[in-house]
């Protein structure tokens, strides 16, 4: 892992491959950005808060939240806010910024992207996340790089568990 971040802006890139799935059948799951909490897990609803009902477009903003349970028993719904700065369909390229939060990000942008694995659009894919913006109170850089890996793996699994069941139904 990276060396400890501390005052300057964090930033970081995960990624996960998916050697059974192409990238052009990966991008549509990115690219439905009112609809986080079908491809992440941990994500327990997301819609549409601001933005054309019809067609998706940088500027939509989506709230996303998640219930997480303390060792104690006790529920607390972590929120976010987010803005759409780019949707490229072209290099499957997704951009988002957290605007408002109680989870303690200030200043935050990431992106997510479907590359294909040494550029075969008929090979496999890998999915990233990177990110870029004020440390976060409470959790060190490695937290944060840690938390990021999580889910973008957990996502994949989604994603290509979908992708193979979508292939045995079809």
């Amino acid at each position: 892992m990276a060396e400890e971040k501390s005052q300057e802006k964090w930033e970081g890139k995960v990624s996960a491959q998916l050697k059974g799935s192409k990238a052009r059948d990966v991008w549509p799951f990115y690219a439905d950005f009112l609809n986080l909490h079908k491809w992440l897990p941990s994500v327990d609803t997301c819609h549409l808060l601001d933005g054309p009902v019809t067609g998706l477009q940088p500027g939509v903003l989506r709230y996303a939240a998640s219930t997480v349970t303390s060792p104690s028993g006790e529920a607390t719904v972590k929120w976010a806010k987010e803005k759409l700065l780019e949707l490229d369909p072209i290099q499957r390229r997704l951009k988002y910024e957290v605007l408002e939060n109680n989870v303690g990000f200030k200043s935050w942008v990431a992106t997510m992207q479907v590359l294909p694995i040494d550029g075969d659009e008929e090979g496999g894919s890998e999915i990233t996340w990177s990110f870029s913006g004020d440390p976060v109170e409470g959790l060190s850089y490695e937290m944060m790089l840690a938390y990021y890996d999580s889910n973008v793996q957990s996502v994949a699994k989604t994603i290509e568990d979908s992708l193979s069941h979508q292939a045995q139904v079809n």
